[in-house]
């Protein structure tokens, strides 16, 4: 699929709100599709398995899943998969080619923990989900909350690793979401305006500055080993998934603009071509004010003011 420069900017002309609205709206759609799909696979499996590259949109829409879950009376939990790495051992911990530790791996995770409390949930026993301390780099089991699913409530895992075959071999009935922004902007000819490899990096330059107050020059850094662990670990696995969702909204590009342009300004021009070719596809694009985009938008989770503000 993809979008139409032309049509975007005349409707972010024209009606700036009513083409935000239709945006979320139709990603709502999806979304209940979606959750009607895994309530009706809920006596298979009480486990939903979300993967998807970084950038894409992970967090807000397992939100969104879990709340058109319970609209249908289904009690839903989402449980990052992040707390499940390893506290970071160097004599461990599997490494690149270059011998650095490779975080992007998903033997970072500790993979027999999932699995054993994947079969627990489904068994119907409580599971302790340990929280994982990034600043220290360590997994914190005192600190972990328990889980316990009735006969007719789901949980949600969600994670870039969740539909990798040493997690779905062993989970073959879990019901599995990839989530992936695949579309491009294209002029009326159909050449290729803003690439939606693009959309994802600007997603996640303004995710980290608005949340961790980090430039764009950090983010692009360790963006190509970003991608590298996308290409190894993630896409060869999302022919797993029941449904592939696409979080490139016509409106995404747009969203972003008045927020990673100046972020992108500050890197010198020929640092990164890609930078480059991003702020001159920019050109065309007309900006979307974010008083028009809802809080509940998808593009909330990497603008802030709310769904619910990067919870």
């Amino acid at each position: 699929m993809s979008y139409t420069l032309s049509q975007i900017n005349e409707a972010i002309r024209s009606d700036p709100k009513g083409f935000a609205d239709e945006c979320d709206a139709a990603y709502t759609k999806k979304v209940e599709a979606a959750a009607k799909k895994i309530a009706d696979h809920r006596y298979e499996s009480h486990i939903i398995l979300l993967s998807g590259p970084s950038g894409s949109g992970k967090t807000t829409t397992a939100l969104k899943v879990e709340e058109a879950l319970e609209k249908m009376g289904i009690e839903t939990h989402t449980v990052s998969m992040d707390n499940y790495f390893n506290t970071i051992d160097p004599e461990t911990a599997p490494r690149n080619r270059d011998g650095d530790i490779d975080y992007e791996s998903p033997f970072c995770l500790d993979i027999d923990l999932l699995n054993r409390h994947f079969a627990m949930v489904d068994r119907g026993e409580t599971i302790h989900i340990p929280k994982y301390e990034f600043a220290r780099q360590m997994r914190s089991d005192i600190r972990s909350q328990p889980m316990h699913l009735g006969p007719d409530e789901m949980a949600i895992f969600e994670g870039i690793h969740a539909l990798n075959d040493i997690i779905v071999g062993k989970n073959p009935k879990a019901f599995k979401l990839y989530i992936a922004a695949r579309s491009n902007i294209v002029d009326g000819e159909g050449n290729i305006v803003f690439q939606h490899p693009w959309l994802r990096l600007c997603r996640r330059i303004v995710r980290d500055f608005k949340f961790r107050g980090s430039d764009a020059l950090f983010t692009l850094k360790m963006w190509a080993n970003v991608r590298r662990g996308e290409k190894l670990y993630i896409s060869p696995y999302k022919e797993h998934a029941d449904i592939k969702f696409d979080s490139s909204l016509a409106l995404s590009a747009a969203a972003l603009k008045p927020f990673v342009v100046p972020l992108l300004e500050e890197i010198p021009a020929g640092t990164y071509p890609v930078v480059d070719d991003i702020l001159k596809a920019y050109q065309h694009i007309e900006p979307l004010d974010e008083k028009y985009i809802s809080a509940q938008s998808l593009a909330r989770e990497f603008i802030g003011g709310s769904i619910y503000d990067n919870h």
